[in-house]
């Protein structure tokens, strides 16, 4: 009695430390801790430092250099000491390279875009983790109430079975068959409470907490179906899905790859220049120093064209258009791909909601069956084994239905992924 009370006074207490959670919540703290959106976000970034004009080779590079020399020599007896002090201000400026310098700019401004449609396909990955993990956890809470349910009419049947071999109205027999079944549905509780917490665990890394924190989460495990229009889903497949927007940008790279090759064709034109100032001090042995200072100052243009490479221009193109056509191969076979899988997401979900109105009604009717069958029970209408049968069919009904629900709410989020909406369903 005393432990019990003691189990009863330990969960109450961790009922009352555990944190409310949301849904809402739950993608908010993934969206600011995530360690995988961490990493593609500092790739977005390095993208957007790479996209510039100076990059690209559209700026003048400017150098400074200054020397400092002193020397000494000796001739016909006489000691010499030279000292120079040299100051160069060089620029060099491509001015027309093909435009290459232009072909290079816009593909640094596509490799940004192409890094944020990276970072928005970890996003989409990492909602969709959260939320099939924070459903997850309810799935397994549930559970645990099924099994605690069951555990507890296990209780109840071995108490009445202990006080029936009690008063000798029952056999050694159906008492150990009775405390048999409540030690194994102990057993099942125990189990799936430890399920239960570790089901937690992989939410809070996912959520980048490293907190063994309880949750007591807010959110109905239920979910409302949806009559999916397959053409109008395959339409915002094909303009949403982000990684056909990244396939789309990938050859974009491709094409441009072939028009930076084909710049290498024309000449080149460039601009040098620079000043020179330097003050030189001669000092003889017996005499005074000599100074003088000498200025200097040029610029050149030149034109530049290579007419004859062995041919390596000519392989170089080849090579990007190939390139291009097996891109255009790969967008189309992803396409190909997308549509199927859209296809058969679209099927398991309506599978999946029949088979939850079906687990529904096997759920209600397990649930009367148990009812009833608790009264004929007491009153010797049926046996222990015919009880515990209809237990064992509650319990597997129950737990049906649960994971009937929750595949539904996978294959919701499948779809709602596949056509590019995850980000503007859980953002806002």
């Amino acid at each position: 009695m005393i432990y019990r009370i003691f189990v009863l006074l330990f969960s109450m207490s961790c009922l009352l430390t555990a944190e409310e959670l949301s849904l809402s919540q739950a993608i908010s703290k993934a969206l600011k801790n995530n360690y995988d959106i961490h990493i593609t976000k500092s790739d977005e970034k390095i993208a957007e430092l790479n996209n510039s004009w100076g990059n690209a080779g559209r700026l003048p590079s400017l150098a400074v250099n200054l020397s400092a020399l002193e020397r000494w020599s000796e001739e016909n007896r006489s000691d010499s000491e030279l000292r120079t002090l040299n100051g160069t201000l060089t620029l060099n400026w491509i001015l027309f390279d093909g435009f290459a310098i232009y072909i290079r700019k816009s593909r640094f401004e596509e490799l940004e875009r192409l890094s944020e449609g990276n970072t928005a396909i970890v996003i989409e990955n990492t909602l969709e983790a959260v939320i099939l993990a924070y459903y997850n956890s309810l799935l397994q809470a549930e559970k645990v109430k099924v099994l605690e349910e069951v555990m507890s009419l296990s209780r109840d049947r071995n108490q009445y079975e202990e006080e029936r071999h009690r008063l000798g109205a029952q056999t050694r027999y159906e008492l150990l068959q009775a405390q048999n079944a409540y030690l194994e549905d102990k057993g099942r509780y125990l189990q799936q409470r430890t399920v239960y917490r570790n089901s937690m665990r992989d939410l809070n890394f996912l959520m980048g907490i490293r907190k063994d924190i309880k949750y007591e989460f807010t959110e109905a495990f239920e979910i409302e179906g949806h009559d999916y229009d397959i053409d109008a889903l395959l339409q915002k497949m094909l303009f949403d899905n982000r990684t056909l927007k990244n396939q789309y940008i990938n050859q974009s790279l491709l094409e441009k790859q072939v028009a930076l090759q084909k710049s290498e064709w024309w000449p080149g034109l460039s601009l040098g220049a620079g000043y020179e100032k330097s003050r030189n001090s001669v000092a003889y042995t017996g005499s005074d120093p000599t100074t003088y200072d000498q200025n200097n100052a040029y610029a050149t243009l030149t034109l530049s064209w290579s007419l004859f490479n062995g041919g390596n221009r000519k392989r170089a193109i080849e090579i990007a258009q190939l390139n291009r056509q097996a891109g255009e191969v790969s967008l189309e076979s992803m396409k190909h791909s997308l549509t199927n899988r859209l296809y058969t997401l679209i099927e398991n979900y309506r599978v999946r909601t029949e088979l939850l109105e079906v687990a529904v009604e096997s759920l209600q009717a397990a649930d009367l069956n148990l009812e009833i069958s608790q009264e004929k029970f007491r009153n010797g209408a049926i046996n222990s084994f015919n009880f515990r049968d209809v237990q064992m069919i509650y319990l597997n009904a129950a737990v049906s239905h649960l994971n009937a629900v929750y595949s539904l709410i996978e294959a919701d989020h499948a779809l709602l992924k596949l056509t590019g909406g995850i980000i503007q369903a859980y953002s806002r």
